[in-house]
């Protein structure tokens, strides 16, 4: 009789051979333990400045492993602005769970982390930002990934603007996208007590300011 494959009650399958069973498990945690050095040294130290070799040296894996789960490294750069767009949004979307109907408390809720975040010393600001300060070429993946999260978020600032009562919500909108980058740049110039500490008071004057009849 055939035996079946059976699941434990931990989710593991149970009547395959071993080694079939190790080799799935191995896979996703060399491309996982890839996908996660790359992150940590592409956001410290810069895309570009990181090779492959360095990656797979700090991941422990071999370069072959690093190639079959990315098949160059602009693909691998590519899959690490995704993760830290998905990041992004989940860190500006949380004021709209907070603060279903306003839109100026979302916005401030999201100025004010990132002020906190901007007075860290390990802080390299935004990612995305970096990338297409790096890749100059309009048609490079990463150059081209970045300029479409920067024209939703300057989108989605816009609709928020709107959302406020702002009489011109597009520059409004405009207003704290300047804010925005303006922190992710100040706080690794200036780290504590730089520009971006009083992103939250400046913003709010702005708000005020172009939301008045």
């Amino acid at each position: 009789m055939a035996r079946k494959n059976l699941k434990n009650p931990g989710g593991e399958t149970v009547g395959k051979s071993p080694r079939a069973g190790a080799a799935k498990r191995k896979r996703p945690v060399a491309a996982d333990r890839i996908k996660r050095t790359a992150r940590d040294l592409f956001y410290r130290e810069g895309i570009r400045a990181v090779g492959v070799d360095k990656i797979v040296s700090v991941a422990g894996v071999t370069k072959p492993s690093l190639y079959r789960s990315y098949p160059s490294k602009d693909e691998l750069a590519v899959a690490y602005l995704r993760d830290y767009a998905d990041y992004f949004w989940e860190r500006f979307n949380g004021g709209a769970t907070r603060h279903p109907e306003d839109a100026r408390a979302q916005v401030l809720g999201y100025l004010r982390g990132l002020a906190e975040r901007s007075q860290q010393k390990s802080y390299r600001g935004c990612g995305i930002s970096n990338a297409a300060v790096e890749y100059p070429e309009r048609d490079h993946p990463a150059r081209a990934f970045a300029e479409e999260h920067k024209k939703e978020l300057r989108a989605r600032l816009a609709e928020m603007a709107k959302a406020m009562g702002a009489r011109d919500p597009k520059q409004l909108g405009d207003g704290l996208l300047l804010l925005i980058e303006g922190s992710f740049l100040t706080g690794q110039l200036f780290g504590a007590a730089g520009p971006a500490a009083s992103v939250v008071e400046i913003a709010e004057r702005l708000i005020d300011a172009s939301c008045k009849r």
